[in-house]
């Protein structure tokens, strides 16, 4: 968004203007209020997006006053997205799964949590044209990001395999899908020590998705520890990370000839499905790409 586009949106601001917004602690790194923003602009929606550093000791108070002050609802990051819990009215299967909110809409004086990640993530492997069931996935990571993945994998009927750092980790992960009966018969462990079964993993996948914090900014050289001799052509390989928005993992799968996908159009994806669930509309996604793309190389 522009300085004149940003000027001319705090002029429109009025009375019945809807605020949203986010709360993460810190959260000046947040690129969700270009995003959010654009698209409101370029919508000429009433709504304003605002960034809200919240202490991990305050989320309590923090969520419970959204519909005292009349604010439509929030984003949360790091560290609240499961510290909130506690101080939700309901929550949606899809969050329930997970075990974490990244989105609350206020609705009927009540809170809801959402978790709008797994769609986030799936959305840009349908727009080329991967669907999902029956196809062999390697999920690297078992953290929260990872979560998301698995179980919206799981739930399009994937066969997913998870490699971790730490073994006990990833079979949390895998139990707690398979706890829910979704696909419970298509999830597998392989340990990230073991190199033979690891390759063999990655060789034999369709997808590919790295969830670690491994290459992010400012460790721009790092990779994950996968065989790069494993990639090829027929394989889609997606990187979590939106910065770079071409991570060294995702230059090697391009060399090998790879289809690949950048963080950040599960970022921009996922708030869109949020922009969806306060505003009853879906945001024109390239409009918020393109300012998250200005905002990184700003």
């Amino acid at each position: 968004m522009s300085s004149e586009q940003r000027w001319n949106q705090l002029r429109a601001i009025r009375g019945d203007t809807r605020v949203v917004g986010v709360f993460g602690w810190p959260v000046e790194h947040s690129l969700s209020p270009a995003m959010h923003n654009a698209a409101f602009n370029a919508l000429g929606l009433p709504y304003l997006y605002i960034p809200f550093p919240v202490r991990p000791e305050d989320i309590g108070p923090a969520i419970r006053s959204l519909n005292v002050l009349g604010v439509i609802g929030v984003n949360l990051t790091i560290p609240h997205k499961e510290s909130v819990l506690p101080f939700l009215d309901s929550v949606t299967t899809e969050a329930k799964n997970v075990g974490a909110v990244n989105t609350v809409h206020c609705v009927d004086g009540k809170l809801l949590g959402d978790n709008t990640d797994g769609r986030g993530f799936i959305k840009p492997l349908e727009e080329l044209g991967f669907e999902s069931a029956g196809k062999r996935v390697l999920v690297l990571g078992a953290g929260g990001a990872a979560r998301s993945v698995v179980f919206r994998l799981a739930t399009e009927g994937a066969h997913v395999t998870i490699t971790n750092r730490t073994r006990e980790r990833a079979e949390k992960l895998a139990a707690d899908v398979i706890k829910t009966g979704i696909n419970s018969d298509s999830i597998a462990v392989v340990d990230a020590e073991d190199n033979p079964s690891l390759y063999e993993a990655a060789r034999n996948s369709n997808l590919i998705v790295h969830t670690t914090r491994i290459g992010m900014y400012p460790e721009n050289d790092a990779m994950p520890s996968i065989e790069i001799d494993a990639l090829h052509s027929d394989m889609i390989v997606y990187d979590l990370i939106y910065n770079p928005i071409k991570t060294k993992l995702l230059k090697a799968a391009e060399m090998k000839g790879c289809r690949t996908i950048s963080g950040v159009k599960m970022l921009v994806t996922q708030g869109a499905a949020a922009f969806e669930r306060w505003t009853g509309i879906w945001p024109p996604v390239d409009i918020m790409e393109t300012a998250v793309v200005q905002s990184l190389n700003g």
